[in-house]
């Protein structure tokens, strides 16, 4: 674990219980999705008795599932629990969300493991609905992996931080269609931002992160960020030598620069500009945004790809370590409206990524219209 894993900070500590995920189809059918999670089978999902908000509210069939998750979620919990989970949408404790193991940092919300089976699983439903099928897939691949985290395999692991249980849910602002509210999902290695502004959903900023980087389940290898690693790598393998000069900003890799805590700050565009990569490496590049970006629905990613798409020349791609796949590399890409990075821990076991949307974190440029 990383010396920002270390990070001294107070945490106030929950029960442990089991948030077991089994190897099995899980067919929610908020949002018709099957999805392999590890440990125990998440069940189908009953239809909330709750009617969803009508199309004519100016929402999306999504925006609709979503509200209609989310109030079937907090409709489940107890008083106590709902005034954890329930929080105003300008609340200050909006930016108290973390990579870092949940003993050094409090987070938001409920804890899963202290939630009934019932209401793990309407919890789940609220990530699903505001999430892609590819994005819910991979917030399940990183819990699972921080699971094996917590069985010490992958690194220094135990329950008390690590695994299932030990991660949050919060809701800020009352879920609806016409008015702005967000889902805060996380633990160690994940913070999940989704603000929900009528259609749109904002996934900026998040935080994605695994350590192990792959483990395995029902016999197969699962990689959480596999492809924010392997596109990244075909993009630096394609520059030519000045192409490379340009991009690569040194040795060694560096670590984020605008991680949790960093809200507000911007980062200087360095590495090569977009408008001196060809068409091929210009698509290559936005294959390794689309990670991120198609985490989130798919009307709404679409969108989300055509602006930066549209801004692709004046898009920068910077690396810093080897170039070699299997080696260790820290690389960031800069936009007008996007900024990720991507960056080691000590090797390549440990990753810890973000990205964000200077001017639309939390939605803030959708509030103001």
């Amino acid at each position: 674990m990383s010396e920002q894993d270390r990070a001294p900070q107070t945490q106030v500590r929950g029960r442990a219980r089991g948030l077991r995920l089994l190897p099995a189809l899980a067919a929610f059918a908020l949002v018709g999705l099957s999805l392999y999670a590890s440990q125990a089978a998440l069940q189908p999902a009953k239809q909330p008795a709750a009617t969803a908000p009508q199309q004519d509210d100016k929402g999306s069939a999504q925006t609709a599932k979503a509200v209609t998750a989310a109030k079937a979620f907090l409709d489940s919990l107890d008083a106590g629990q709902r005034a954890k989970a329930l929080l105003d949408f300008d609340s200050k404790k909006k930016s108290g969300w973390s990579n870092l193991p949940v003993t050094n940092v409090p987070r938001n919300g409920v804890r899963m493991g202290d939630l009934t089976k019932a209401q793990r699983e309407a919890a789940l439903e609220v990530v699903a609905a505001v999430t892609s099928k590819e994005g819910y897939q991979k917030v399940i691949d990183i819990m699972n992996a921080d699971e094996q985290l917590a069985k010490g395999k992958g690194g220094k692991g135990g329950k008390g931080s690590f695994g299932n249980d030990n991660y949050y849910l919060a809701i800020f602002g009352t879920p609806a269609v016409k008015e702005p509210w967000m889902v805060q999902f996380g633990g160690h290695h994940l913070g999940l931002n989704v603000t929900v502004v009528q259609t749109h959903f904002v996934l900026t900023p998040t935080h994605t992160g695994t350590q192990p980087a792959s483990y395995m389940r029902d016999g197969k290898t699962v990689r959480p960020l596999g492809g924010e690693n392997d596109k990244a790598f075909k993009l630096i393998a394609a520059l030519d030598d000045k192409q490379k000069e340009q991009a690569i900003l040194g040795p060694k890799p560096g670590n984020l620069v605008l991680g949790p805590g960093q809200d507000g700050k911007t980062i200087k565009p360095q590495g090569v500009k977009g408008s001196a990569l060809t068409e091929a490496q210009q698509a290559m590049l936005l294959d390794v945004v689309g990670e991120w970006v198609n985490m989130v629905p798919g009307d709404d990613a679409a969108a989300r790809m055509a602006e930066i798409k549209a801004a692709v020349g004046d898009t920068y791609f910077a690396w810093s370590g080897s170039t070699t796949a299997g080696n260790p590399a820290y690389y960031r890409v800069t936009g007008p409206t996007v900024v990720i990075e991507y960056a080691p821990q000590g090797g390549t076991d440990h990753i810890h990524t973000v990205i964000r949307d200077p001017g639309n974190d939390y939605g803030q440029k959708l509030i103001k219209r």
